[in-house]
């Protein structure tokens, strides 16, 4: 007795006329997507698909966190805390997946690379508007990084917007005082453009909400949330150094900056530094 061939027979009302339906590859348009890889290496080599692939799938992720944390202030403006949070505990995992995604890149030897660096030319990550946004969204503000950009009419006009906007800790501190904390005014009505300084006076108050996490738990959670985005922001940045050192050592990045001891010097920033600093306070 022969064997069974393995088949799956189409059930009967599974769609396969699509001359007048919406096919999966029509809603998301993957004639344009899958269009969208354009290796520019000649001789083509093999390794250039997997460079472009890698940093076009970073960008559809960081336009999600985009729409997520712009989400995220939305409702801390009208006072929707829930939903806040629901939208962090999102972003957390699109932070994991862009985390995640660097071992594909670390698969790239320095030989490998040498091949295709070439055809970067002056490109580079460090160009990114979207990452610029996603910085700006969570507060780190710096007039220059707009000037990268100037090129791009549209990508300026949106950074140039957020710089000029609260973030989304300012938000979070508006909230705050509405709900009765006395958050010092000189934070809440300041010039939004501007790098955002330590407050001790905040420190002092989240040292107040960390002392007693259940008569202030939607703040503490909130807290917590925050300090999930940034610590996940941060790995991020180290799993990035890590990679690029193992890939192209010390060499000058594509776009001109001193490659990994810039990016080391970031590691150094901070979104939420009272949430960082208050943890010193706790249990004293």
């Amino acid at each position: 007795m022969g064997d069974s061939p393995i088949k799956r027979d189409l059930e009967e009302g599974i769609q396969r006329d699509f001359s007048k339906a919406m096919s999966y590859g029509d809603y998301l348009r993957l004639d344009v997507l899958l269009s969208a890889q354009q290796p520019l290496s000649d001789p083509p080599q093999h390794d250039e698909l997997l460079f472009i692939i890698q940093h076009q799938t970073s960008e559809l992720w960081l336009k999600l966190m985009i729409h997520e944390l712009r989400s995220a202030r939305a409702l801390l403006r009208t006072d929707d805390l829930s939903p806040a949070l629901k939208r962090m505990a999102r972003i957390k995992h699109i932070q994991h997946t862009l985390t995640d995604q660097w071992s594909v890149l670390a698969t790239l030897t320095p030989s490998e690379y040498a091949e295709i660096r070439p055809f970067l030319a002056t490109s580079s990550g460090f160009q990114s508007a979207q990452y610029r946004e996603v910085e700006f969204l969570l507060g780190n503000k710096n007039a220059d990084m707009v000037k990268v950009h100037a090129h791009d009419g549209a990508a300026r006009a949106a950074l140039e917007e957020l710089l000029h906007e609260p973030s989304l800790y300012d938000e979070f501190l508006a909230y705050l005082s509405r709900q009765g904390y006395a958050v010092p005014g000189r934070l809440l009505d300041r010039d939004w453009s501007q790098p955002y300084a330590t407050d001790q006076e905040l420190v002092d108050l989240f040292a107040g909400v960390y002392a007693a996490p259940a008569e202030h738990w939607g703040v503490y959670e909130t807290c917590e949330e925050l300090v999930d985005v940034e610590d996940a922001f941060q790995q991020w940045r180290f799993r990035h150094l890590q990679v690029v050192q193992r890939v192209i050592g010390h060499k000058v990045g594509t776009g001109g900056s001193s490659g990994v001891d810039f990016l080391r010097r970031a590691l150094d920033l901070t979104f939420f530094p009272e949430l960082y600093e208050v943890r010193t306070r706790v249990g004293e």
